[in-house]
């Protein structure tokens, strides 16, 4: 599971993802790419479970390229805890996504390939998607 290996900060403030997209917002190292449509947070799990979907389509032929990180520490209370006392434990990290935003890369597979792997790939991801060719 992708997580940093040392933070500045334990804990970090929510953040809003307002706006679109501006850095990885384009193909830099392979051929085809999965790009989302809508904002939302990707946690390491689901990055994971797209990564090997696209790996097990391609029989582990083709590179991949995974082009977002999980770096926003996400925290929340147990089960029926009452309000206040500050903020609890780290539940998970998630990685920020914009529109625009570059999720996945892949290169040395045919057309028909990268579009089925993305395929598969994007019913793992919660945000929606489109396929890109360089």
């Amino acid at each position: 599971m992708l997580q940093p290996k040392k933070t500045k900060y334990r804990k970090v403030f929510r953040g809003r993802l307002k706006g679109k997209a501006i850095k990885g917002s384009s193909i830099v190292f392979g051929d085809y790419a999965i790009k989302a449509v809508t904002r939302g947070y990707i946690t390491s799990r689901q990055i994971e479970s797209a990564r090997r979907a696209i790996m097990r389509y391609m029989k582990r032929w083709g590179k991949l390229w995974i082009r977002i990180f999980p770096d926003k520490a996400y925290t929340s209370k147990w089960l029926e805890q009452p309000m206040g006392w500050g903020k609890w434990s780290l539940e998970m990290y998630r990685a920020p996504v914009k529109p625009g935003r570059v999720l996945f890369e892949i290169t040395w597979v045919t057309p028909e390939t990268a579009r089925e792997a993305f395929r598969l790939a994007s019913y793992k991801l919660p945000v929606k998607t489109k396929i890109l060719v360089d």
